[in-house]
């Protein structure tokens, strides 16, 4: 199993910043990217950013060039560095890891945490 913590979310103006943090625990093992998605209800849950364990980054188009997606490998933690916010970034965030098998896979989400940015 692992544990994934969100912390970092909050209210914050347009055009101001946010870093959100996930502390990952447990057996980490095998876990080959970790993610974030946002949710704004009842929107469906959109991927916003993913980072291999080679580092290699994806991002939404909607946040390319805002947001930056970090790790820290010596203390699992995730990071994502939000710039530039706007009312459309509104959502809760959570965190994600997958762990690929030959055939299937294990996902894990953590609980969430809310941003809001008031329009």
């Amino acid at each position: 199993q692992v544990q994934l913590v969100e912390s970092g979310g909050g209210l914050v103006q347009a055009e101001g910043s946010l870093r959100l943090s996930c502390a990952a625990s447990g057996n980490i093992f095998g876990i080959g990217a970790f993610s974030w998605y946002r949710q704004d209800p009842p929107k469906p849950r959109e991927l916003v950013a993913s980072i291999t364990t080679s580092d290699t980054t994806d991002y939404a188009d909607s946040v390319k060039g805002r947001f930056s997606i970090t790790r820290d490998s010596a203390t699992n933690t995730l990071y994502l560095q939000m710039n530039r916010l706007t009312p459309d970034d509104t959502a809760i965030y959570f965190c994600y890891a997958r762990r690929d098998h030959y055939t299937n896979y294990d996902d894990y989400w953590g609980q969430g945490t809310q941003v809001t940015v008031p329009s």
